[in-house]
């Protein structure tokens, strides 16, 4: 059994389905919620924060991808997971594009959604701020082959949207951007998201724009080349000191 358990909300329409999910999170010992619509979801998290919600795509009234854009305006930090029994591919991909978790179909494989639920319990987002493309993408591609979920942004102004829309538990950005630099970015990511961990990257020795990031909170730079081990060791040490 969980100690401090986990709470989840199960959104969906069809009375049975909501019931059979609920009753088998319930046995894995997970906090669960029901509801039958949207609207009712959107009020729920409203009063109460939820670490996972799982939303039917077709809904009558408000859908799912409506309901899931709003308890993300609503609640960035959860994570959201749709569910279908339809080929509604064009929903699947725009879900999936707005920062869904994943997608389950129906009927539901019991081990498929318990192994579903704990990797979405389990999963960081990080953001890899660097506007050199090579860079961006092997960095993203490290931290995704270590089982993360990953972002990019190329410039500074990107990043700022993107934090506006969702939270990140770990941003990594180069301290010289395009624009803005990395420092200014920093300040506004901060006062949007104070829990946000950036650990700044570059290829430069910039010691004042350091040390001043690092006196407002930031974590160690790591510097170009990156040695990948000492990254991940940074990543996986910012995750131990949050939990």
């Amino acid at each position: 059994m969980l100690t401090n358990k986990p709470k989840v909300l199960v959104v969906d329409d069809e009375r049975s389905m909501r019931l059979t999910l609920a009753a088998i999170l319930e046995d894995q010992g997970y906090d669960v919620t029901e509801v039958e619509d949207g609207y009712r979801a959107i009020e729920v998290v409203e009063q109460v924060p939820f670490d996972l919600v799982f939303i039917d795509i077709r809904m009558p009234g408000i859908n799912g991808i409506e309901t899931f854009r709003e308890i993300k305006k609503i609640s960035p930090k959860t994570v959201v997971v749709m569910m279908t029994a339809f080929s509604v591919e064009d929903l699947v991909k725009e879900a999936l594009d707005e920062g869904a978790f994943s997608v389950i179909y129906k009927p539901f494989d019991l081990v498929s959604v318990v192994k579903l639920v704990e990797s979405a319990l389990k999963s960081v987002l990080i953001l890899v701020v660097e506007d050199h493309s090579t860079e961006r993408e092997t960095l993203m591609q490290v931290l995704t082959d270590k089982g993360y979920r990953v972002a990019g942004a190329a410039d500074g102004g990107s990043a700022i949207q993107m934090v506006r829309d969702n939270h990140f538990d770990i941003i990594l950005m180069d301290i010289k951007l395009p624009g803005k630099d990395g420092f200014a970015v920093f300040q506004k990511i901060n006062a949007i998201d104070p829990d946000a961990r950036i650990l700044f990257m570059t290829g430069f020795v910039l010691e004042d724009s350091i040390r001043q990031a690092i006196d407002a909170g930031a974590y160690p730079v790591a510097y170009k080349p990156f040695d990948i081990e000492k990254v991940l060791a940074l990543v996986a040490q910012i995750m131990a000191e949050k939990v």
